[in-house]
């Protein structure tokens, strides 16, 4: 008879749910008669369905009491606020006092329509079921008389929204009765009540059989020795069971989302500045994961939307399941009463339903940053953190950012540029929060990642100098985050960054600059298997700089040998960062020979004297002579050089040196006196400390050097020895210091002592060689009649082309010969493979040799590497 449709076919929907009791109804009726109660009943049901209108709500059952559906918490509110007013009006007309008490809660419910039939018979239109409905009833039934009651999900919806009701939404009284203990449900609900002054009673409810307070265990005297004993009985087992359990399923590490504060004060300076705090106070936990803002609005462009979108509710909690956060937390700021209340709700991304809400209350916006701090830590212990890994990890805002809220939003606007590459707007910004509060150390650092970013590491300095004197006023992670920095500007920073750097990724995991600087740390010292390691950490969806982190990837990969998947590593950084290919990826292209590709890619690069636009030049320069194409190798040459007078020092001496490099590869060896003077000058800008890119130019002099001997010119190392060794040991690079034995090496080698070179070299095939290790070794094993090891050698510069182009030492000052040094390997795999009598093996290589540098026309042949003093031995196939 009862027959009802199936529930809707959207499933379970959020929504308000209001349950009110008229109270004694049934006592009301016997007093005054039936028929003064049919009218009073009837005036009753006129102010339901005006009330109806004006919220908006949907009445579903009605009796004594009613239940009523509402979209928002706040419509349900308004509708109780005058519900309430309205019973009072009309009791005071009849002179009696008319109350009802009302239950408000947010949860899900399945609502479905009866048929026709069973309404006509008495059914309901319109059924409720859900695990809220029964809580609202728990709620109502616990309510004084006049009394509105909400839940913990229902209260901080409603109290931010309150200013909707206008001038009486100011005037409300909110209050906490505290936790409380419902039948049926497991875990206790605090509960809070709401009114008007002179109307609501603002009392703690009594408890009952079904509804009782929360007490601890210090005023419950009578059960105090029996639970003393089961404590002592459960032992350490005791923070288990007591331990809070979330409502989501949060573990350690994981994300949250923060949307976009909502401000109700009508004070503009709490906008950005409260919002910056709050993550500021919440990212100091090591068990919650915040996602960077950066990350967010990312996300949001991938959504197809404007990266200025409020992420509200239902934006943030599509980021979070994008993004893979494990919730949504939304703050308020909002004046209650006279005081400024600072409220959060966390909210499963899943449902969009409210899981948690915390709030603390505070007199004047200077009260806010305290309350924040109450709020975050309430929310870290809901989450499951530990109540002692809080309290170590968390300082007050005031001490780990600043009290000036104007400097705080200035700081906060400043993160926004910076992370929208807006940089001169973003370090304006810095600079302004600085002014504000000199002693705002985040602020020196944000500034110190400007400069950092545009490589202008001297105005960088100052502010790292500053930020370091601060050092007690950043929260335990930036205080990291400035070491590392610090060991990068100071004595030795090759030795002393990296493990700052791995030190910071150990200790946050999820703090992503700590996995990718030493990746890249890694990489610039040649070890490429922890390069692949850190920087795959790197690339996890969380991370806002992923793009980078999965580039620096194809980077260990091509160094690796494996240019298949260095390229479509390449490829899917520039497709996550969304930016167009760049060199890196021309350089997988010619790896892999597929140098028609390469050239198209480079040709379309910038070639204006701009940092980018020079080192373009890089590959471009080096493909041209992968090719054997010398015209175009030194047309590039000589424009590099020229454009690099624009540049950084550095730049000019790299590029000067690279265009010699090309000559000398083009059969024009450069005068000792030319090399002299560019090994000397580099030298010098080397010897300022003051100067970052030091260890560069140290670099090109030992470069310069090393180019001179392989032309057997042993004058300028001789000259400049004395000079570059203190030197080197100064800077403390490793790779230098190799480089430095390379060229010892090499002064040996051409004084008639190969297998002393031997011995010095030998040492360092550890895996993290410079290319030009194995390059010297040869040449060494050759001089030194040992063919054997010379012809290995050989083989394994021409099968190491990936590493030729992409090994960073030096800024790839050594990049031009490293790639040159693949095809020349294989004329001297032939020339050892002659000497050992393997001469169909050597006509093979010197074949190939010819296919890979044609030697005809305008091209001059590339004279044969001086292996000593005296000329090389002859061979069949050193004629070309």
């Amino acid at each position: 008879m009862n027959d009802a449709h199936r529930p809707d076919a959207d499933g379970p929907q959020l929504r308000t749910l209001l349950l009110t009791d008229l109270c004694d109804s049934t006592t009301l009726v016997e007093r005054i008669g039936d028929g003064p109660a049919a009218e009073l009943f009837r005036e009753h049901d006129r102010l339901v369905l005006a009330l109806q209108q004006r919220w908006r709500g949907r009445l579903i059952d009605r009796s004594d009491g009613l239940l009523l559906l509402f979209e928002r918490p706040i419509d349900g509110l308004g509708f109780a606020l005058d519900y309430a007013r309205g019973l009072r009006e009309i009791g005071a007309a009849r002179k009696f006092e008319l109350k009802a008490r009302a239950g408000l809660h947010v949860g899900e419910v399945l609502t479905w329509r009866n048929s026709d039939e069973a309404v006509k018979v008495g059914a309901k239109p319109v059924e409720v079921e859900g695990l809220a409905k029964p809580m609202a009833g728990r709620l109502m039934a616990t309510a004084r008389p006049g009394q509105i009651l909400l839940s913990a999900v229902a209260e901080p919806l409603a109290h931010r929204a309150a200013r909707e009701l206008g001038e009486r939404g100011q005037q409300l009284l909110w209050k906490s009765h505290g936790r409380w203990r419902f039948k049926g449900v497991p875990e206790p609900q605090e509960i809070y009540e709401v009114g008007e002054p002179g109307i609501a009673p603002l009392r703690a409810p009594p408890n009952g059989p079904k509804a009782w307070r929360d007490i601890p265990l210090w005023r419950r005297p009578a059960a105090l020795a029996a639970e003393v004993a089961v404590l002592a009985m459960i032992g350490t087992g005791a923070w288990f069971a007591t331990r809070p359990q979330p409502a989501i399923a949060f573990n350690q590490r994981d994300w949250v989302v923060v949307g976009d504060l909502r401000n109700l004060t009508g004070q503009n300076v709490l906008d950005d500045s409260l919002e910056q705090a709050f993550r500021i106070s919440l990212e100091q936990s090591r068990y919650v994961n915040v996602l960077s803002d950066l990350k967010a609005r990312d996300t949001l462009q991938r959504m197809q939307r404007q990266p200025d979108t409020t992420l509200d509710r239902a934006i943030a909690s599509e980021i979070a399941l994008r993004d893979g956060a494990r919730a949504v937390i939304l703050p308020t700021v909002a004046e209650v009463g006279g005081r400024v209340r600072v409220s959060a709700e966390v909210i499963d991304p899943h449902t969009q339903t409210t899981v948690y809400a915390e709030s603390a209350d505070g007199h004047g916006k200077e009260s806010t940053l305290a309350s924040i701090d109450s709020v975050t830590a309430g929310l870290r212990e809901k989450l499951g953190e530990a109540m002692k890994s809080i309290e170590r990890d968390s300082e007050p805002l005031p001490k780990v950012a600043t009290k000036n809220l104007d400097a705080l939003r200035a700081y906060a606007l400043g993160l926004k540029a910076y992370g929208e590459r807006r940089q001169a707007e973003a370090l304006r910004y810095f600079d302004q929060a600085i002014a504000l509060d000199p002693e705002f150390a985040l602020a020196y650092l944000g500034a110190l990642r400007v400069h950092v970013g545009d490589a202008d590491n001297r105005r960088a300095q100052p502010y790292l100098e500053k930020a370091v004197a601060l050092r007690s006023h950043l929260a335990p992670r930036d205080a990291l985050y400035l070491d590392a920095w610090s060991s990068e500007y100071g004595p030795q920073p090759a030795l002393r960054a990296p493990a700052q750097w791995k030190l910071l990724a150990g200790l946050y995991p999820d703090y992503y600059a700590g996995h990718y600087n030493y990746a890249w740390a890694a990489f610039a010292a040649n070890r490429f298997g922890e390069t692949l390691s850190f920087a795959k950490a790197a690339t996890a969806p969380q991370n806002p700089l992923r793009s980078s982190a999965i580039e620096l990837m194809g980077r260990a990969q091509l160094a690796q040998g494996d240019a298949k998947a260095a390229l479509a590593s390449f490829e899917q950084g520039e497709k996550v960062g969304r930016y167009g290919p760049n060199r890196r990826r021309a350089a997988a292209l010619a790896t892999l020979r597929r140098f028609d590709e390469a050239q198209a890619l480079l040709a379309k690069l910038p070639t204006d004297s701009s940092t980018d636009g020079l080192t373009n030049n890089l590959e471009r320069i080096a493909v041209a002579v992968d090719r054997g194409r010398w015209g175009e190798a030194e047309k590039a040459a000589q424009r590099a050089e020229r454009d690099a007078v624009a540049g950084t020092p550095v730049l000019a001496n790299q590029f000067a040196l690279i265009r010699l490099m090309v000559d000398a590869l083009n059969g024009r060896p450069p005068r000792t006196q030319v090399l002299a003077t560019l090994c000397r000058k580099s030298a010098e800008q080397a010897g300022d400390e003051a100067d970052p890119l030091r260890n560069e130019q140290a670099f090109v002099a030992l470069s310069a050097a090393y180019l001179a001997q392989r032309e057997g010119d042993a004058a300028v190392a001789r000259q400049l020895l004395p000079v570059l060794e203190p030197l080197v040991k100064r800077i403390g690079d490793p790779l230098l210091a190799q480089l430095l034995t390379v060229v010892q090496a090499g002064q040996l080698r051409l004084d008639g002592k190969p297998e002393e070179a031997i011995r010095l070299l030998r040492p360092l095939l550890r895996g993290d060689e410079l290319f030009q290790v194995h390059s010297a070794l040869r040449a060494a094993y050759a001089a030194a009649g040992q063919d054997e090891d010379a012809l290995a050698e050989a083989r394994w510069l021409a099968q190491h082309r990936g590493r030729a182009y992409i090994e960073t030492g030096g800024s790839q000052v050594l990049q031009t010969l490293n790639v040159a040094d693949t095809t020349l390997a294989l004329r001297e795999q032939a020339r050892s493979l002659a000497r050992l009598g393997r001469d169909a093996e050597a006509q093979r290589q010197d074949e190939a040799f010819r296919r890979a540098w044609p030697q005809s026309g305008s091209s001059p042949p590339v004279p044969p590497m001086p292996l000593a003093r005296a000329s090389a031995p002859s061979s069949p196939v050193s004629k070309q």
